[in-house]
């Protein structure tokens, strides 16, 4: 008797459809990035940061997908950083990444130990637990021989450092999505620095990864960056495109109309008899569309301001 082929259903062909798109948002958020800042180089040998959080397993998974297609060659390997947490899994990612077939290495570092011994409790970690990570992370990263580092920081990451800078910071400093070190020996690249949180969230679900949560500070609800967050949720929940605007206003920097006399001569700004480029058109509100020609005209000009379409 002949049995007839299971074909999908609806459901699954909606979900596939989901994905994929997903999928090529983020390749392409990815891509333009690196083509972009430069990030990654014929001959690259990419040290990929794995924390085990949704981020780094979607940077990787998706620079993993790249270099398939990439008209240049380099070369991927995947480092993480044990901090001896209690209970953390150590088996999830040795067999995470030995069933994708990708090279890595386990540094085992106790960096808990002297975090939890240094920082009265209470208090925030994360100052104290990233520098230790980012010392030990530069020597593997010598030991490797990489050339780049890659790490998981996304849009939503840049903006709340921007935020948190100048609230308890008095600095107009976020985190730029290519550095090098302060000894000037390595070199840092953040490929998802155009990829929003909540598209990395849904992409982790629909992949599983096998998340491996951070008990360090992960138990520390009044972190300012995670006030901080919600605050940039509630405004992208409420204004749609907010966040976006706010990451463009980054790479549309103008020092003329700032206040820092180390960026820009004001002491020296003479007039001119021709026009001056930037002038006071900063002053000027932002065009917006015309009522009549915009499919959005019933909505207040604020949300117009705010709106973006994928």
């Amino acid at each position: 008797m002949d049995i007839a082929p299971v074909l999908p259903s609806t459901a699954d062909k909606k979900a596939k459809y989901n994905v994929d798109k997903l999928s090529k948002r983020l390749r392409h958020a990815v891509g333009d990035a690196i083509d972009d800042f430069g990030m990654i180089e014929q001959g690259d040998r990419v040290m990929v940061c794995l924390s085990g959080g949704k981020d780094s397993y979607t940077m990787l998974d998706i620079l993993l997908n790249l270099q398939k297609s990439a008209p240049i060659d380099f070369e991927l390997i995947a480092v993480n950083l044990d901090q001896k947490q209690p209970g953390f899994p150590e088996h999830v990612l040795p067999e995470y990444l030995t069933q994708l077939g990708v090279p890595f290495r386990i540094v085992e570092e106790d960096t808990y130990s002297i975090v939890k011994r240094v920082v009265p409790e209470g208090k925030t970690t994360c100052g104290l637990c990233s520098r230790l990570r980012r010392g030990i992370l530069y020597r593997v990263a010598d030991e490797l021989g990489a050339t780049k580092i890659a790490l998981g920081h996304h849009r939503d990451d840049i903006l709340e450092t921007l935020f948190l800078n100048m609230f308890h910071g008095g600095r107009l400093k976020a985190m730029p999505p290519k550095l090098v070190s302060d000894d000037g020996r390595h070199m840092v690249i953040r490929p998802l620095a155009y990829c929003r949180e909540k598209d990395i969230e849904r992409y982790s679900e629909m992949r599983e990864f096998p998340i491996i949560p951070c008990n360090l500070c992960g138990s520390q609800a009044n972190l300012q960056r995670e006030m901080v967050g919600q605050m940039l949720k509630e405004w992208d929940r409420r204004f749609p495109g907010r966040l976006e605007t706010m990451f463009r206003s980054l790479q549309n920097v103008v020092p003329s109309h700032l206040a820092d006399p180390k960026r820009f001569d004001f002491k020296g700004l003479k007039t001119q008899d021709t026009p001056f480029e930037d002038g006071d058109t900063a002053f000027d509100e932002p065009e917006l569309p015309q009522a009549s020609d915009h499919p959005l005209a019933r909505v207040s000009i604020l949300d117009n301001r705010d709106r973006c379409h994928d």
